[in-house]
């Protein structure tokens, strides 16, 4: 893989419970450089903290609001 690697999950339409789990799934697969650009459809604050404690010093995270019910976080593995 690439480190300009960037998969794309949107999680809008799957059930809660099944989205963090998915979401780390993923992030454990990536090689450092690739990241994982999410798409939620509320501010995904809560699965930062999550990060912080489960993965910490391995990841970046950048996050906005792209639109209503529509925001973007890029989580970048780094280690």
């Amino acid at each position: 893989m690439s480190e300009d690697k960037v998969v794309v999950l949107d999680v809008r339409q799957m059930p809660p419970w099944e989205r963090h789990p998915k979401i780390f799934e993923i992030f454990d697969g990536l090689t450092p450089g690739e990241a994982l650009k999410l798409v939620n459809d509320h501010d995904p604050r809560p699965l930062r903290y999550q990060f912080m404690i489960e993965r910490e010093g391995q990841f970046d995270w950048e996050s906005h609001e792209e639109a209503p019910r529509e925001w973007v976080a890029t989580i970048k593995r780094v280690a």
